[in-house]
């Protein structure tokens, strides 16, 4: 196929379920691409490394929102998002990362840990012979470990499933009205939700994360009202789509299994693999402030969108010989798939640590564990994942 077509083949049903030979087209006609009223595409991995530590390509944020959306506040789930990190430049993101940064601390996270296995092994003895990996392990263990960090109550957890599904719409390329309507819907719970936390945290001090925020006082209201809404929903979506694909993977490699089974120690090559063999994010957008010269007679004008595959840059030859086999034994894996410089995801170290901590020990606790059907992938491009993933624990 050729490269315009491979480009248009994102955005059907078909190419979202496997985008890869696409990315492959993209790739074979050229590292980076201008695109006609489109902006720029990049696939390599070293273009990708480059421009996401590239301080002249920048979000779009509340300024930009403004000129191109002025009603954009209306919708909730989109000011949720827009407001937050994830959406601001330097100096307003380097002021509340660094806040969320000195709450975020390796050692909270390494504290986690054994809260993620003691909730592992709580799932695991609850899953009934024959059930949806999704539903009964992969999205309940990531809101769990998310909100016992934020402090949000046992009771209340699995009230944010459905609403970070319908608020995450707003960061994928194409919507329809109803997926907005019901974005908004899920910001305007989810901001009430923490209003009333964030009050409740000022009364009455606890040892968590959204204490430790609200006592630094760096953040406005609005500031840490969205940015407490981006940690919930990007600290499980991605992390449920992680765990999701990555059990896939190991089903789909027995013997890959039986080693990880075997030893634990292997995890963290295996999850880094899992990351860049079917990234859970698949593309981040940006654009120029100033020319950029891509090589190869590319030129990105001051104005221009940039479109990182991050996919595409996790499967460049170039940078992983034979790049689509699934090999935890490759030496030095460096993923793209929580991108890079400063809107590096905060939340790494703990999505990395959910997988290393939970695929042994799914493992191990259910050692028949095999597919009971046909897993059915979540109709998205972004951010990538499965709806349903059907298992069987016993034969």
């Amino acid at each position: 196929m050729d490269y315009l077509t491979a480009i248009g083949s994102l955005f059907t049903a078909e190419g979202r379920d496997d985008p890869y030979p696409a990315y492959d087209a993209i790739r074979a006609h050229a590292p980076a691409i201008a695109v006609p009223e489109q902006g720029v595409f990049v696939t390599s991995h070293a273009l990708v490394n480059r421009l996401l530590r590239e301080p002249t390509v920048r979000v779009a944020d509340t300024r930009n929102y403004d000129e191109f959306w002025p009603t954009w506040r209306e919708n909730r789930g989109v000011a949720s998002v827009v407001l937050s990190m994830l959406q601001s430049n330097p100096p307003d993101h380097t002021r509340v990362r660094r806040a969320a940064a000195a709450t975020f601390t390796p050692r909270r996270i390494a504290a986690m840990r054994d809260v993620i296995a003691g909730q592992v092994e709580d799932l695991v003895e609850a899953m009934p012979s024959e059930a949806d990996y999704m539903t009964a392990f992969a999205y309940p263990l990531p809101v769990g470990v998310i909100c016992a960090l934020l402090g949000v109550p046992a009771a209340d957890r699995p009230w944010f499933r459905q609403r970070a599904h319908d608020l995450t719409v707003v960061l994928e390329p194409i919507s329809t009205d109803e997926e907005m309507r019901l974005a908004d819907v899920a910001g305007r719970d989810l901001e009430d939700y923490f209003v009333g936390l964030i009050a409740a945290r000022q009364h009455s001090p606890q040892e968590d994360l959204t204490t430790a925020l609200v006592e630094a006082g760096a953040l406005t209201g609005e500031e840490m009202l969205a940015n407490l809404v981006l940690l919930l929903v990007a600290g499980f979506e991605t992390t449920a789509n992680l765990l999701g694909i990555g059990l896939r993977l190991l089903l789909d490699h027995p013997a890959e299994a039986d080693r990880l089974r075997a030893d634990a120690t292997l995890a963290s090559s295996f999850v880094e693999e899992i990351l860049r063999y079917d990234s859970p994010v698949q593309l981040t957008s940006r654009f120029a402030t100033e020319p950029l010269d891509l090589g190869d007679g590319v030129t990105v004008a001051p104005g221009s969108g940039v479109t990182m595959l991050l996919g595409a840059a996790n499967r460049d030859p170039e940078r992983y010989p034979d790049p689509h086999r699934f090999d935890p034994d490759r030496p030095t894996i460096q993923p793209v798939s929580f991108g890079g410089g400063a809107h590096y995801c905060l939340g790494s170290p703990l999505a990395r640590m959910e997988a290393q901590v939970a695929f042994p020990l799914l493992l191990t606790m259910l050692p028949r564990l095999a597919l009971n059907g046909d897993p059915v992938r979540r109709d998205r491009l972004v951010l990538r994942g499965y709806s349903t993933l059907p298992i069987r624990t016993s034969s």
